[in-house]
């Protein structure tokens, strides 16, 4: 059996591929820019040949930097971001450019179906509030505006789901792009209080597969377009966030997971399957296995915009300058972008409270990178309220580099910060899933192989206490300043 497998994520912003050795790592790399598509005010959207294309360049890329020969790759698996909808014709050609999970279109068609559904509780059937990042409103708003594809649509899928099977898998979601669209309970059934709401057809549904699963065998077209081998098994992935998770050691109960990009993604692998309002709900990989988790809507983004303001300095400065200023002098509200979980508030607004002529950029930067944590805090809070303990905390994604940020965390939340070194993400993930499927590994636990953790950042017990202190105040700031935002935003909208 061949050891060699390859993982592919279809992100936002790019397409990252990993080629993996299962008895030594990674041995090859390779990613491609996607351009994001914004046609009107709230769009955002994705060319579906792009992404193609780019997983054919950066699948000929690695193989061509490893030297590794196309018959020795055993498996090849995706992933990608959740819930992107791709709506497909019966031969499995998209329609349309996809839509993207932060598209804003369908706010009053989110309304409309809100209404329609007041009566049921969607938490407890589908594990997620109605929001816009639901499927139901922009499958409802396709009808209304583009007619011509929804009455065309055979199935609706997701980014990563649609990328197999135009390599030859067969139709199917994977099991998180279910949960996160709403459009399916908890335990895999259709909602069909949800489809009946949004007039949708059932048969439109594509089947719902597992992680791990095969689902079909590369095509001779693309065997001949990627340099891969014709017959090659496809194998379900997962959503990004997930095996971004679980290719950082989130495997195990209470095994969590803080990831610094443009947004704060907070992840939690429990044996319990657990379901609240405040948060996420996603499946872990490991079957009966659950991971709950937050998103904050900014976090890396919060810092650029701060870094832009003040002309551009490098960061490695501002941390240097703000390594000396004292825990906690300035509260910032990181509502830049309104909040996602756990307070799923469009109209909040940012702010900087507790200013004074003496205090510098260096204050108020800290005062950001503290914002964040407060935040993440702030979801610990809540997993702590439903009984989800922290047992081992990792720490990734680009803004894990700076090392006053990490200490700040453990400061913040009284735990351990790990940092996974090297971290390449959900591709990874996709990679050992690949590996798994096949039996070329042998065990879920597997993925820990991979990873190599760095020194961890422990609490100090002075700004620890420092903090407790603010992180109490910066949470009584919130709810004073909730109203506040709230009609500044009627104001502006």
């Amino acid at each position: 059996m061949s050891r060699y497998t390859i993982g592919v994520d279809i992100g936002t912003t790019g397409t990252k591929t990993v080629l993996l050795d299962t008895t030594s790592g990674i041995v090859a790399t390779a990613s491609r820019e996607t351009a994001l598509h914004s046609p009107a005010p709230g769009f955002a959207e994705a060319d579906t040949t792009q992404w193609h294309a780019n997983v054919i360049d950066s699948v000929r890329e690695v193989l061509a930097h490893s030297g590794v020969a196309p018959d020795e790759i055993g498996a090849l698996a995706t992933s990608g971001m959740v819930p992107a909808v791709v709506p497909i014709d019966d031969a499995g050609k998209p329609l349309r450019r996809a839509i993207l999970q932060n598209d804003a279109r369908a706010h009053r068609e989110v309304d409309d179906l809100a209404g329609a559904l007041a009566d049921v509780d969607l938490v407890t059937l589908t594990g997620s509030a109605l929001t816009q990042q639901s499927v139901a409103p922009t499958t409802v708003w396709l009808r209304e505006h583009e007619p011509e594809v929804y009455a065309r649509t055979a199935h609706w899928v997701g980014s990563y789901d649609w990328v197999l099977s135009a390599l030859g898998a067969d139709v199917h979601v994977e099991q998180n792009w279910a949960l996160e669209s709403g459009l399916f309970s908890i335990v895999g059934d259709t909602a069909d209080a949800v489809l009946g709401a949004a007039g949708l057809d059932p048969a439109t549904l594509a089947p719902l597969r597992r992680p791990g699963t095969r689902v079909g065998e590369l095509s001779a077209a693309a065997a001949d377009a990627t340099g891969l081998r014709a017959g090659t098994p496809l194998v379900v992935g997962g959503a990004d966030h997930v095996l971004s998770a679980y290719a950082a050691g989130v495997n195990g109960a209470g095994d969590a997971l803080v990831k610094l990009g443009g947004a704060g993604d907070i992840l939690v692998a429990s044996d319990t399957e657990i379901v609240d309002e405040r948060l996420y709900l996603d499946a872990h990989p490991v079957p009966g296995r659950w991971l709950p988790n937050g998103c904050m809507a900014t976090s890396g983004s919060l810092i650029r915009w701060f870094q832009t303001l003040i002309g551009g300095a490098e960061l490695t400065e501002l941390d240097d300058e703000a390594a000396q200023r004292a825990p906690g002098e300035i509260l910032c509200l990181p509502y830049f972008l309104g909040e996602k979980s756990p307070v799923h508030d469009p109209d909040l607004r940012g702010v900087f409270a507790g200013m004074h002529l003496g205090h510098t950029r260096a204050d108020m930067y800290r005062s950001v990178l503290e914002a964040i944590a407060f935040g993440f805090r702030h979801h610990v809070d809540v997993f702590g309220e439903i009984g989800i303990p922290f047992t081992r905390v990792m720490i990734t994604n680009g803004g894990s580099r700076s090392t006053l940020w990490k200490q700040i965390h453990a400061d913040v939340l009284g735990c351990e910060m790990n940092p996974v070194i090297g971290h390449p993400g959900a591709s990874l993930g996709a990679a050992v899933i690949a590996a798994i499927g096949v039996g070329a590994l042998d065990d879920w636990a597997d993925a820990d192989r991979f990873i190599t953790l760095d020194a961890p950042y422990r609490p100090d017990p002075a700004r620890r206490h420092a903090y407790d202190d603010a992180y109490q105040t910066w949470r009584e700031l919130g709810a004073v300043m909730t109203p506040v935002s709230h009609k500044i935003a009627r104001t502006t909208r």
